[in-house]
């Protein structure tokens, strides 16, 4: 059985989540929570980054990042969340891109504000970040998501999910399309709300 390494609140490792269950792999997964803190967690022999989310498939081999991980689980399950054809392959990715970009802006806004003491947050970092989040949520309004679920489409609702859980849902008033999007998409994949934190 393979591991996946994991905090349930990672958007990344909740992309992970809800595509093995797509892929009909979920049962050949054990989720097993990982401490990034935590110098004595087997995660950082594991991965050496000590980042999740971490694939240990079972000859005890390891997988990380969040899209390598995807791309494996995605071969193992017939290549259904990730087209052969190129001219859809390539939106897919990058409309993982997108979902994932905005995911690591949110973090490293989270981590300014969550673990420095006030008189030391960096204003001008946050707001390069939040214009990071703000372009490509206007991106996605213009044009969201559309046809079948893909790898893209689930990177871009757990990236949502995550500007829920630790922003309380503020972009939705500017929004409404992707939120209507992400309505639709919540009830069309019910691993998405399986794996809320």
């Amino acid at each position: 059985m393979m591991i996946l390494r994991y905090s349930a609140a990672s958007p990344y490792a909740r992309k992970i989540r809800v595509a093995a269950e797509l892929l009909g792999l979920a049962q050949r997964i054990e989720i097993v929570a990982a401490s990034t803190a935590d110098p004595n967690d087997s995660l950082r022999r594991q991965n050496p980054l000590g980042k999740i989310p971490t694939l240990v498939l079972e000859d005890g081999s390891a997988l990380y990042d969040s899209r390598v991980i995807a791309e494996y689980l995605d071969h193992l399950g017939g290549g259904r969340l990730i087209p052969a054809d190129p001219s859809r392959r390539f939106e897919v990715l990058r409309l993982q891109a997108l979902g994932d970009g905005v995911n690591d802006a949110a973090l490293l806004i989270r981590y300014e504000t969550a673990t420095r003491r006030p008189e030391l947050r960096d204003q001008d970092a946050i707001d390069l970040q939040q214009g990071k989040i703000d372009r490509a949520l206007a991106t996605l309004e213009a044009a969201p998501p559309s046809g079948p679920v893909d790898l893209g489409q689930i990177a871009v609702a757990c990236a949502l999910g995550y500007l829920d859980l630790r922003f309380e849902g503020a972009w939705r008033a500017r929004y409404p399309k992707l939120v209507g999007w992400l309505d639709t998409f919540e009830k069309m994949v019910p691993a998405f709300a399986a794996t809320k934190a």
